[in-house]
C-alpha cells in the first residue's frame, strides 16, 4: 500500500502526496493536519479514533520532532485502541506489516490507520 517515504513524500498506491496523511486499512488517504505543527493533541486524532480502529500508527516525522501528548495516549488507550508511535520512516514499515499479515489471515482484514507527519 505504502510504495516510499521521504523527506517531505509519501507514495501510496502510486500517487505522491507532499502534506501529511492519515491512511486508513481501506486505502483511503486524506489529509491530516495539526492545531500546531509540531505537538500531536486529542483534535488532531480524533477522527481516526472515530472509525474505531484496532491500531493507530503515529509517525513523528523523519527526525521524531512532533511529540504526542500524554492527553492523545490516554484518549486512545482508553477506547481499547493499540496505540504504535514511532519515526515516521519506521512508522510506515509498521503500517505495512500490520496489513500484509492482516491479508494473509483468511478473512480478517485488521482496522489500522496510519497517521503520518512527513517532515522534521
Amino acid at each position: 500500500m505504502i510504495e516510499e517515504y521521504f523527506f517531505g513524500s509519501i507514495t501510496i498506491d502510486g500517487k505522491i502526496y507532499n502534506h501529511d496523511v492519515e491512511v486508513r486499512w481501506n486505502s483511503e488517504v486524506l489529509k491530516w493536519w495539526r492545531k500546531e505543527s509540531h505537538v500531536i493533541d486529542v483534535e488532531d486524532v480524533k477522527r481516526a479514533v472515530e472509525q474505531n480502529p484496532e491500531t493507530i500508527i503515529i509517525g513523528t516525522g523523519q527526525m521524531g520532532i512532533a511529540k504526542v501528548t500524554e492527553g492523545v495516549k490516554k484518549f486512545i488507550q482508553e477506547r481499547r485502541i493499540r496505540l504504535i508511535v514511532d519515526k515516521t520512516e519506521e512508522a510506515v514499515k509498521t503500517f505495512n506489516i500490520i496489513l500484509e499479515e492482516s491479508e494473509e489471515e483468511e478473512g480478517r482484514q485488521r482496522k489500522v490507520i496510519g497517521l503520518f507527519h512527513l517532515t522534521c
